[in-house]
């Protein structure tokens, strides 16, 4: 246990793998550093990638928290990154403070999509500062949170700091979104892209589609355009089965934040999906297609407009008839999609452990 005597000071900071374990490692060294000057004492900051384990009823496993602390005797304050969305009391929760046992959680959805280096170290810093018997150095102060306060219900040992009412939700909902890294979730449709690239291509070919997206107004094709992608989405989720429902009355909160996030990241995913199929095909418009054959078959002069209205209008057919019907790459990719996915895993990890023991006795 820590007291004022002490001369040093040794963490371990535990996160999740993804955006978790990616945000600890830019902030590492500027967070060891923060610390041996906040407190001037001899700091030892540890870091470790661990996917941290729910109960059956989705609650975070604390026990399997504490017993990450088993490989690093020495250590005095264990810090917890999780990409698991945390709500109690009406509001996203940021952090928590075990006292009892010298841990402190952070929620890294609740810090938002975007959250800068200075948010995250603030959060970690007055984490600590509610855990270490020494007052921060003047110079640090800057480092303590003055967006939010921390809260203490019944046990003095437990204290909560939660995101702010009106902000925190959609800041919450972005940060999962991220987490579910969508960007990185488009190769993982190669095979929807290819079989929409297939039929969207007759678009090329055929001068009743060159015909039919000059007739139709800019309002039209956009929409047309958008029900692709909708229809898209809706596929996805219902053919994989994304869509998650509550468990108990509880859970119904951060369960919505799910489906939320799945449809967010969903939606990201397949207009990335849409704009490089209208890139293909635009490409292979200029290409194959002639201005002067385009113009005798509309009747108007041929611009580029006419082209990129053929590529929308291609790319919208591709993903309606060839889309559909395609889907992920491989399972891994489906159950590491979103965040209702991965948290399944999380119980599940734990329930195996215990059939486990349970075999062996």
């Amino acid at each position: 246990m820590l007291d004022s005597s002490s001369q040093a000071l040794r963490v371990l900071l535990v996160a999740d793998p993804g955006l978790p374990s990616r945000r600890v490692t830019s902030i590492r060294d500027d967070f060891e550093s923060l610390l041996q000057r906040a407190y001037s004492v001899q700091t030892t900051l540890r870091t470790r990638t661990n996917a941290l384990r729910l109960t059956p009823d989705q609650e975070l496993d604390l026990d399997a928290v504490t017993e990450l602390r088993e490989d690093y005797d020495d250590t005095d304050i264990l810090l917890v990154l999780t990409e698991i969305p945390r709500h109690t009391q009406g509001d996203p929760l940021v952090a928590e403070i075990h006292a009892d046992s010298n841990l402190a959680i952070v929620s890294c959805p609740t810090l938002g999509a975007w959250a800068t280096k200075k948010r995250l170290l603030k959060v970690l810093m007055s984490s600590i500062n509610r855990l270490v018997p020494w007052d921060p150095a003047n110079d640090s102060h800057k480092y303590l949170l003055n967006w939010s306060h921390w809260s203490t219900r019944d046990d003095q040992d437990h204290q909560t700091l939660h995101a702010h009412t009106f902000t925190g939700g959609p800041r919450m909902l972005l940060g999962m979104t991220i987490a579910n890294d969508p960007w990185r979730t488009v190769p993982k449709l190669s095979g929807a892209l290819a079989a929409a690239s297939a039929t969207g291509a007759f678009g090329i070919f055929y001068s009743s589609i060159w015909q039919m997206s000059t007739f139709l107004s800019t309002a039209r094709l956009v929409s047309i355009g958008l029900a692709a992608i909708i229809v898209m989405v809706g596929w996805l989720i219902i053919s994989h089965k994304l869509w998650d429902k509550p468990v108990t009355e509880g859970l119904a909160t951060v369960i919505m934040y799910y489906n939320l996030s799945t449809v967010l990241t969903l939606l990201i995913t397949v207009v990335a999906l849409y704009a490089t199929l209208v890139a293909l095909i635009l490409l292979g418009g200029v290409v194959v297609i002639d201005p002067e054959f385009m113009t005798q078959q509309i009747q108007s002069e041929a611009s580029f407009a006419n082209y990129l209205d053929i590529a929308w209008l291609s790319a919208a057919m591709g993903v309606v008839a060839g889309g559909i019907g395609a889907s992920f790459d491989s399972d891994f990719d489906v159950r590491s999609l979103t965040h209702g996915q991965r948290m399944r895993q999380r119980v599940y990890a734990e329930q195996q452990d215990e059939d486990d023991r349970i075999d062996d006795t």
